[in-house]
């Protein structure tokens, strides 16, 4: 590959996610519609896992080649932003509501599981009874979420849009939706990857902010064009599920495939931004709408993380 081919592998990724976004969103919306479940629901579990496939895919490649870095890197890196990057983009182009269950309910989890890779990695290694015990946990939360999800009353969704699209039709757009974010960020993050090696950044590095940026970037597509039709519960329930399902299920798997270990930056400082961001968040959060001024700090937020880092590479 050469630099003209990762440009334009970079443009069809792009490309290939804003539209794909568009069909996840549609299919979900009328599942939730046809199944009598909440959309909140479908973003937390079907949007969430679907949109973090590549986190995992990702993740678990890394540990697979040795790069325990790359793969916690990457968990960090988009959990950083998802809420900071994502989040931000999102209530700039409309105010986020945050539904009442959700502060309640799945933030605080949201923290509690970020919290927990505290313990884990302290250490500065991911054994494979580390990566274990996080599945399990994940297995518990998914189960509770659906017996949760049971008990609830969906809201009244009401738009023509997707009332006239069948359950069969709704799985399709899902599949659909779902399989081209994933290529879609494939593209982007190989290009994205081939250009940062060629400008001599560290694994490390390439892991904090190209792939973790190119992997939210389903989740990016997602919320945004959910935001732009107004289904809150779509982009609240895919940005707090996302950051469950990397926190758990990405790091958990990469070190049940192959334990690995970690450099001491990843064990230390970066953990605690990450885990500052989500403070940052959730007080935002709590007053129940996300406001524009608060999309600005959180993109201020995540442009101070970028200089840190590339700050912390070149040694400024």
């Amino acid at each position: 590959m050469n630099m003209l081919w990762a440009i334009i592998l970079l443009a069809g990724g792009l490309a290939a996610l804003w539209k794909c976004a568009g069909f996840l969103v549609s299919g979900a919306i009328g599942l939730a519609e046809r199944l009598g479940i909440s959309a909140l629901v479908i973003g937390l579990t079907v949007v969430a896992m679907g949109t973090s496939a590549p986190e995992v895919a990702a993740s678990i490649a890394a540990a697979l080649r040795n790069s325990g870095d790359v793969a916690v890197g990457n968990v960090y890196g988009s959990n950083i932003a998802n809420l900071a990057l994502v989040g931000g983009l999102c209530v700039l182009i409309r105010p986020m509501r945050v539904p009442l269950r959700v502060l309640r309910r799945e933030i605080p989890v949201m923290l509690m599981v970020g919290l927990l890779l505290w313990p884990v990695l302290n250490d500065m290694s991911l054994s494979r009874l580390d990566g274990i015990s996080l599945l399990a946990v994940f297995a518990a939360l998914i189960l509770w979420t659906v017996r949760m999800a049971l008990k609830e009353k969906p809201n009244n969704l009401g738009t023509q849009e997707h009332q006239s699209l069948s359950i069969q039709k709704s799985l399709l757009f899902v599949v659909i939706g779902l399989a081209g974010l994933a290529l879609g960020a494939d593209m982007t993050v190989r290009a994205a990857v081939f250009i940062g090696e060629r400008i001599g950044l560290s694994k490390a590095v390439i892991g904090l902010t190209i792939v973790a940026i190119g992997t939210s970037l389903p989740e990016l597509a997602t919320c945004t064009v959910a935001s732009l039709k107004g289904h809150h519960d779509i982009s609240v329930g895919n940005l707090v599920g996302s950051n469950i399902f990397n926190t758990l299920l990405v790091t958990g798997a990469a070190g049940t495939i192959r334990p690995f270990a970690l450099a001491q930056r990843l064990a230390g400082i970066d953990y605690w931004i990450m885990i500052i961001v989500t403070g940052c968040f959730i007080l935002m959060a709590s007053r129940r709408t996300i406001g524009r001024f608060s999309g600005v700090v959180l993109l201020c937020e995540y442009v101070a993380y970028m200089v840190y880092l590339f700050g912390y590479t070149t040694g400024v």
